[in-house]
């Protein structure tokens, strides 16, 4: 019993620190750091802009409302949506195939990583910062015609304060 339990507090413990740790360089904005670092669990593997440049073949699935994604998303990325997703909405995609998902700032796509987890995807990413971080870091995205674009759907003040001008 006692064993048990000094390997949960373990795992807890080492939980947090990786989390916090891995976390601290995920966005350049100290205040969008923060503010991420308090809406999201932290509870998924988390990925930052900067290191999806170190993964071979990646396939993006974009978990925002439609219009969202019409309005601009990562090329080729894959639209499953949030607030109507099911485990249906996943195209064919091999369940050891990197996957990273990304919404606007990574809240919604926390939640539809936690689900691919579950059915067995192994090797599934949470973009940390969202689609938000991406354009910051000056990455493209592209309408729903696949033209590029500088428009990013940012629902209203409170989360557009988030995307940096170009």
């Amino acid at each position: 019993m006692m064993k048990n339990i000094l390997k949960f507090l373990i795992l807890g413990i080492t939980t947090l620190i990786v989390s916090c740790t891995r976390s601290d360089e995920h966005v350049k904005n100290p205040k969008y750091q923060k503010r991420l670092q308090w809406l999201l669990r932290h509870n998924v593997p988390e990925i930052s802009v900067t290191d999806i440049k170190t993964l071979d073949k990646v396939t993006y699935i974009d978990a925002r409302e439609k219009e969202e994604y019409d309005i601009s998303h990562i090329e080729d990325a894959i639209w499953v949506g949030y607030d109507d997703f099911e485990m249906s909405n996943i195209p064919d995609i091999d369940t050891n195939q990197t996957i990273v998902i990304y919404c606007s700032v990574g809240y919604r796509s926390e939640k539809i990583t936690d689900k691919l987890e579950d059915a067995g995807y192994s090797k599934v990413y949470n973009l940390y910062g969202g689609l938000f971080e991406w354009y910051n870091e000056g990455l493209p995205v592209v309408d729903n015609q696949k033209q590029a674009t500088d428009k990013i759907h940012g629902f209203n003040k409170n989360w557009s304060q988030w995307v940096n001008e170009r």
